[in-house]
């Protein structure tokens, strides 16, 4: 069963919507880290470590879009920036937590090293 959004958007599943949502490399690991509270783009950017700036300000643009953090912006110089997660997105913190038991299961039938 296909969905198509009110902006046009046509996905070919529910599946294939969610992944729109949480997918790529950086979106599910930024979520992770709002999970324990309210963080400014430097300290997301410390915490990622390899992420560029432009990758970075994609990633949180497209997770805002889709509600599933907020961006509040503080009128003082040098601009205050601070990004919290959502009820929509703290709804995904059990799946993950999911994903971390069966990537632990698969990790140790593969014998690799958990840290």
């Amino acid at each position: 069963m296909g969905i198509k959004t009110a902006d046009g958007q046509e996905f070919i599943c529910e599946f294939d919507y969610t992944l729109s949502l949480i997918g790529g490399k950086w979106k599910g690991l930024i979520l992770w880290h709002l999970q324990f509270g309210t963080k400014r783009y430097n300290e997301i950017r410390k915490e990622l470590g390899k992420i560029t700036q432009k990758m970075l300000t994609q990633t949180l643009r497209s997770l805002e879009e889709d509600k599933l953090i907020t961006r509040k912006v503080y009128p003082v110089v040098p601009p205050k920036v601070e990004y919290t997660i959502t009820e929509r997105g703290a709804k995904l913190i059990p799946i993950f937590h999911q994903l971390i038991e069966w990537g632990n299961e698969v990790a140790k039938d593969e014998d690799a090293i958990i840290n």
